[in-house]
C-alpha cells in the first residue's frame, strides 16, 4: 500500500503502541500482543452473561461464552462476533477485523466499561451462534 496514493488516512494510537492505519474500509497493523489484565478486565465485565472463559490463540484471545466463541481480544481491543441480533442491539456498529486478513466483525470500543450493556451483548451474541461442533478425536498411530 503506497501511503502517498490514500486520499484519506488517520493513525489511531490504542491502548498505548498499537497503531492502525486507516483508509476506507482497509487497515493495516502493527500487533502487539494483548495483555492478560486487559482479557480478565473483559471477563470480569461480562460474567453475569453466562459461564465466561478464555484462551489464548496465536498471541491473542478468544472469549467463551457458554463454550461458544462470541469475541476476540487482539491488540487489547474487544471484537464481538457479528450477528443479527447484535447488530440491531448495537444500533451504529464498527466494524473492523481483529487481525489481517479476518472478516469484520463489531469492535466494541465506548462500550467496554458498561459492564450491564456488554453483558447482554455476549448474551444475545451467544444465543444466536450454533452450536459447536464436537472435535474428532485425533488417532496416534
Amino acid at each position: 500500500m503506497n501511503i502517498m496514493t490514500l486520499k484519506s488516512f488517520r493513525f489511531k494510537v490504542e491502548f498505548m503502541f498499537f497503531f492502525v492505519i486507516e483508509a476506507g474500509s482497509r487497515y493495516t497493523y502493527i500487533n502487539m500482543a494483548s495483555e492478560l489484565n486487559f482479557v480478565e478486565y473483559i471477563a470480569e465485565q461480562i460474567e453475569t452473561a453466562g459461564n465466561i472463559s478464555y484462551r489464548k490463540m496465536f498471541g491473542e484471545f478468544a472469549l467463551y461464552c457458554n463454550t461458544k466463541v462470541v469475541a476476540l481480544i487482539c491488540n487489547n481491543q474487544l471484537f464481538i462476533k457479528p450477528t443479527q441480533a447484535g447488530k440491531s442491539f448495537i444500533g451504529e456498529v464498527v466494524e473492523a477485523p481483529p487481525y489481517s486478513g479476518a472478516k469484520p466483525y463489531y469492535l466494541i470500543e465506548d462500550q467496554v466499561e458498561n459492564s450491564r450493556w456488554l453483558s447482554r451483548l455476549v448474551e444475545i451474541t451467544e444465543g444466536e451462534l450454533p452450536i459447536p461442533k464436537p472435535k474428532k478425536s485425533r488417532k496416534k498411530g
